[in-house]
């Protein structure tokens, strides 16, 4: 947890789910963690959920929605707006965040005001049943982590239709009645082909998301190589992001 205001109250919330292709996590969290808390002055909250493979689906999302559910139920300790708490994060994270986005609109029980999902993780069939373009996927995360992680997330084959209905956001046919949300990723990125899908399928359903493709971006350059332009021009884009999200209510 990240706090830029202890004691304060009325603040926004955003709760924060880590990647590492379900199967692990990252010290790297931290700072970013820190650094969302104060440029967007809100109290974060990070899920130490399940990790594959020792937890499978649906693990870690009932983990995730747990902490959503605890964060709403203890709002006044706290000190944060129930009406504003957003979800999100990195890789795997963005794919639990899309997950947990959808299963809070299933239940009806906690309003979520926006969704983050930075190069998220949506599609089990990226590398196995669907090739990549041979430009994507050839630094940090390729094709055969993918089909690894995804399997792990699931206890059986990425890609296979022995698959739970409803546990990958990229096979969830109805997308409509979800907040907008915001999908970045870059261009060579293992994931952008089904990145810039999953947005387009929001717009198809009435929900109007904003969608970053950063040129040259691989999976996790902005953590990587922070320093370059294009890496401090995509922090920047999902931090105004957010912002922007809880000026909105």
């Amino acid at each position: 947890m990240a706090d830029p205001n202890p004691g304060a109250s009325g603040r926004p919330v955003y709760i924060h789910m880590h990647g590492g292709g379900y199967v692990t996590t990252s010290t790297v969290i931290y700072p970013i963690i820190q650094r969302i808390a104060y440029d967007c002055q809100c109290l974060v909250v990070s899920v130490d959920y399940r990790l594959a493979p020792e937890t499978s689906y649906p693990g870690a999302l009932d983990d995730n929605y747990a902490a959503l559910q605890w964060v709403h139920d203890n709002a006044e300790m706290l000190g944060v707006d129930r009406k504003r708490i957003a979800v999100g994060g990195e890789s795997a994270g963005g794919g639990h965040a899309a997950a947990l986005a959808l299963r809070a609109r299933d239940r009806k029980e906690i309003p979520v005001i926006f969704p983050l999902l930075i190069y998220p993780m949506l599609d089990d069939r990226t590398g196995s049943t669907r090739r990549a373009p041979r430009c994507m996927g050839r630094y940090v995360w390729n094709e055969a982590s993918n089909r690894f992680g995804w399997s792990a997330h699931f206890g059986v084959t990425a890609g296979s239709a022995e698959v739970l209905p409803g546990s990958v956001p990229a096979r969830v046919e109805d997308l409509s009645g979800l907040p907008p949300a915001w999908i970045g990723t870059g261009s060579i990125d293992l994931y952008a082909e089904e990145d810039i899908t999953y947005a387009k399928r929001l717009m198809a359903a009435g929900v109007p998301p904003e969608l970053a493709v950063f040129q040259g971006g691989y999976h996790g350059f902005d953590v990587i190589a922070p320093s370059p332009t294009v890496s401090r021009r995509f922090r920047e884009g999902w931090q105004s992001a957010l912002r922007r999200a809880f000026a909105t209510v």
